[in-house]
């Protein structure tokens, strides 16, 4: 029988992400885990994945991603979610605002034998931050 791999992605998100929980990434994660960021793929791993849920989780504490639909295509699953999060550490030297962050964005993972291989997506930071302060529309007469 074929592993679910929507039911995959959503346990992942739920009891990794969701709860920080990495000693648990590796039932989840392939060897060879790659994120795609700008059209260029960096294999990362198991370890790369922990640092990456480590990292999102100190800007993002209380991070939260519901997941507000899935479709899945053989071993591709794109997942839209809203994700929310206290803005409590620095990032991209982005100073902690303290503020509640919302942001809307789609994944796109390969699930191959039951564990995510690759992943990547897009996220609409911009307009999150901009609402809570994070950053600002500098214009033409400011400096």
């Amino acid at each position: 029988m074929e592993p679910d791999n929507k039911l995959i992605v959503r346990e992942y998100i739920e009891k990794v992400i969701n709860i920080g929980n990495i000693d648990i990434i590796d039932q989840f994660i392939s060897e060879e885990y790659t994120e795609v960021f700008k059209n260029k793929r960096y294999v990362i791993g198991i370890k790369g994945a922990k640092e990456h849920i480590i990292g999102v989780r100190k800007t993002y504490p209380d991070l939260k991603l519901s997941i507000d639909r899935q479709i899945c295509e053989g071993d591709l699953v794109a997942t839209c979610y809203t994700m929310r999060g206290t803005h409590k550490g620095e990032w991209m030297g982005i100073k902690p605002t303290g503020k509640i962050l919302e942001v809307t964005g789609v994944n796109i993972d390969k699930v191959i034998d039951g564990k995510l291989v690759e992943h990547g997506g897009a996220a609409n930071l911009f307009d999150g931050l901009l609402e809570i302060g994070a950053i600002k529309v500098v214009g033409e007469n400011e400096g």
